[in-house]
């Protein structure tokens, strides 16, 4: 048998990081669908939430570029089509009118609710921290 060299180890290793997050996208994907939503949908909102913890407030679209794991010009696509179904609204930046602020609507808000159970389970289950479920 030959020995793996460190460059092997790690090539075998980075393939293991990108299996196991596809299987997880995947899987994310799927529960979320019978919802309207993606993985990366739901990451958008899940910031969000995170970012602009009260009704009303804003975040800058570049707080979220580098956050989601998507170009700017895909994220601008994503924001643009979760505007369009209603849970979230865009505005300008008065101070710098290249930034873009996004605020989640109450319609994203009570949907970020409903699913976030459903995608830590998801996480859980494919990342094998069930324990963290326990209320």
């Amino acid at each position: 048998m030959a020995v793996k060299t460190a460059g092997a180890r790690l090539e075998e290793r980075w393939r293991e990081i990108l299996s196991v997050h596809a299987r997880t996208m995947c899987e994310i994907d799927r529960v979320l669908h019978p919802h309207g939503l993606g993985a990366s949908d739901f990451e958008v909102l899940d910031i969000l939430v995170t970012e602009a913890p009260e009704e009303g407030a804003q975040c800058r679209v570049q707080n979220l570029v580098g956050r989601v794991h998507l170009s700017q010009s895909a994220l601008s696509r994503l924001i643009a089509r979760l505007e369009k179904d209603g849970l979230v609204e865009r505005s300008m930046c008065a101070e710098d009118r290249r930034g873009v602020y996004v605020t989640l609507t109450r319609t994203g808000r009570d949907l970020h609710t409903e699913v976030l159970p459903l995608q830590r389970a998801a996480l859980a289950r494919m990342l094998g921290d069930e324990e963290d479920l326990r209320p």
